[in-house]
């Protein structure tokens, strides 16, 4: 799998565009392992490092917390069956990053 198929051309226009603005963004795109607990819920990239991406990162411990995450190590990471970190394309934002944030302090995981 490649950067790409994670992240398409808009999404990165998108996370771009978020990240020059500021502000309390609805996620562009939600990542999750199939065979595992973990989800990212991206809302900005590093303007001066494409590969740095901002959002509400769970690894499925029960510590889910906004920060930073490396796209290059999404694209390598396997889960416990060998899966792949894939982008859920049914995923529609309904709320800010800073409700999913509240709500998964709360439940000890991202809902989303």
């Amino acid at each position: 799998m490649s950067n790409i198929d994670l992240l398409t051309v808009a999404d990165r226009v998108q996370l771009l565009v978020n990240a020059v603005n500021g502000g309390d963004h609805v996620p562009v795109v939600k990542l999750f392992t199939p065979d595992a607990q973990a989800t990212w819920l991206i809302t900005e990239v590093d303007p001066d490092d494409p590969d740095r991406l901002f959002g509400l990162c769970d690894l499925g411990l029960g510590f889910p917390e906004l920060g930073y995450v490396s796209l290059a190590e999404l694209t390598e990471l396997r889960g416990p069956l060998g899966l792949p970190v894939e982008r859920d394309a049914h995923f529609v934002p309904e709320k800010p990053l800073s409700a999913y944030a509240e709500d998964a302090r709360v439940r000890g995981k991202v809902v989303a």
